[in-house]
C-alpha cells in the first residue's frame, strides 16, 4: 500500500501555488477566491438579522456562529462570526442584498471588508525629536543646527515622511506649552522652507495652536497622539487647512497612561475608538487619514504584542495604518543602548511589514530602509 505526503500551505499567494501544480492558467485567477479564507466578526445584529445571515451561510456550504439564544429570541442583540472562502462570502453578500432588515447594507460591508487592500509597500516615518527629555535621544537634537543636520540625514537615509516632535509624550512626562513648542519648531521649519525640502513633514502635537502655526508654515500632516482627546479644536484646524492627520489611540495622558491600563478586549476597544474618530474626521472633510494603534500609550506589554500580532484586523478601518514600536519599553531594554533597541525594533517590524502595515515610525531609518530593500524582489 502506498504512502501519502502532504503539508499545510502558508503561502498567501495561492495563484502561485496553483501555477506550480499545473492548474489551468486561464481559470487560475477566477478560482483563487475559492482557496482564500477569512473570518469576519459582525456586531449588534437583531435575532432576525442573525438568523437570516446564519441560514444564508449554511445554504452556501459555510457557517455563521451567533449567540445561542438567537434562535429563541431571548436576546435583543447578537454578535456573529461569519467564516468562509472569499468566493462563498461574495455569494453570501449577493444573497443578503435581496433580504429585508437592511441586510443589503451588511452585504455591501462584507464585500468592502474582503476587498480591503494595503498599499503593498511599507513606508518609513523618520523621527526627529527636538525636545530635551526624549526617551530615545535625550535632547541630542534640541539645538537647531543639530536638528537640521539630523533632518537631512533622515531624508538621505530614505525616510518617506519626517515626523517632528517638540513635546515629549513618553510615560509620566508633563505637557509643554504651545508657545514653547512653536519656539522649538520655528528654526527647523524655516530651514525646511529655505532649503526647499520636498519630503512630507508631519508635526507630532496635541495642540490646535501649534497645529495652526505649523500648517501655516509648510507642514502637511499633524500627528496627534491623543486622537483629538487633548484639544477638541485640533481636528477643525486640520480640516481648515485641508491637511492630513495621524489619529493615534491613547488611554489617558502621558502623566497617567501607564498607571495600570486595563481593557476587556484591547483590539476591539481600540478598533472602535479609532473607527469613531476616523468617521468624525471624515465628517469634517479630512481625507488624508492614517490610523495608529498607539503602541506604549496606555498599554501593557501583553497589550502591545497582541496589537502587533493582530495588526490585520485594523485594515478594516479602510485607511493607511501606522505602527510605532521603535526603541519602546516593550522591547525590554531599559538601559540607553539604542543599537540594541534598533536591532530589536527591526525584529518586531518584520511581521508588521509581512502583514502589509503601511507605515513604520522609526528612529533608525537607515537600518530599516536597508531591511526593506533586502525584501524587495
Amino acid at each position: 500500500m502506498g504512502h501519502f505526503s502532504a503539508k499545510v500551505i502558508a503561502n498567501t499567494d495561492i495563484e502561485k501555488e496553483l501555477s506550480q501544480i499545473g492548474f489551468d492558467e486561464g481559470y487560475r485567477y477566477a478560482v483563487s477566491d475559492k482557496f482564500k479564507y477569512i473570518n469576519i466578526k459582525i456586531f449588534d445584529l437583531s435575532p432576525a438579522q442573525a438568523n437570516i445571515l446564519k441560514q444564508t451561510a449554511l445554504s452556501l456550504g459555510t457557517d455563521c456562529a451567533t449567540h445561542r439564544d438567537v434562535i429563541t429570541g431571548k436576546v435583543d442583540k447578537s454578535n456573529a462570526i461569519l467564516g468562509g472562502s472569499y468566493n462563498e462570502l461574495k455569494k453570501i453578500s449577493e444573497k443578503l442584498k435581496k433580504q429585508p432588515f437592511k441586510l443589503g447594507e451588511l452585504g455591501n460591508l462584507i464585500i468592502e471588508l474582503i476587498d480591503t487592500k494595503t498599499s503593498g509597500r511599507t513606508k518609513l516615518a523618520g523621527i526627529l525629536n527636538i525636545t530635551p527629555n526624549s526617551f530615545s535621544d535625550g535632547g541630542k537634537y534640541i539645538e537647531p543646527v543639530e536638528a537640521q543636520k539630523h533632518l537631512i540625514e533622515l531624508i538621505n537615509d530614505g525616510a518617506d515622511i519626517i515626523d517632528i516632535g517638540a513635546e515629549s509624550t513618553k510615560p509620566f512626562s508633563e505637557a509643554v506649552s504651545a508657545e514653547e513648542q512653536i519656539t522649538r519648531l520655528k528654526p527647523v521649519l524655516e530651514f525646511i522652507r529655505k532649503e526647499n525640502i520636498k519630503t512630507p513633514i508631519s508635526v507630532d502635537t496635541r495642540s490646535s495652536k501649534v497645529a495652526e502655526y505649523v500648517l501655516n508654515n509648510g507642514v502637511q500632516i499633524i500627528n496627534d497622539v491623543s486622537g483629538f482627546d487633548y484639544d477638541n479644536k485640533l481636528a477643525e484646524v486640520v480640516a481648515k487647512y485641508n491637511a492630513g492627520v495621524i489619529i493615534q489611540h491613547s488611554k489617558g495622558t502621558p502623566e497617567n497612561m501607564q498607571l495600570l491600563p486595563q481593557y476587556e478586549d484591547v483590539v476591539e476597544e481600540i478598533y472602535f475608538s479609532l473607527k469613531n474618530k476616523i468617521e468624525y474626521a471624515r465628517n469634517l472633510g479630512i481625507k488624508n487619514i492614517i490610523a495608529d494603534v498607539g503602541i506604549g500609550f496606555g498599554k501593557t506589554k501583553e497589550n502591545n504584542y497582541e496589537l502587533i500580532n493582530r495588526a490585520e484586523e485594523f485594515f478594516s478601518l479602510n485607511c493607511p495604518l501606522m505602527y510605532g514600536v521603535s526603541r519602546k519599553s516593550l522591547l525590554g531594554v531599559k538601559e540607553n543602548d539604542n543599537e540594541l533597541k534598533d536591532a530589536l525594533t527591526l525584529g518586531v517590524s518584520y511581521p508588521l511589514v509581512q502583514k502589509g502595515v503601511d507605515y513604520l515610525r522609526v528612529h533608525n531609518v537607515k537600518l530599516h530602509k536597508a531591511f526593506l530593500n533586502s525584501l524587495s524582489v
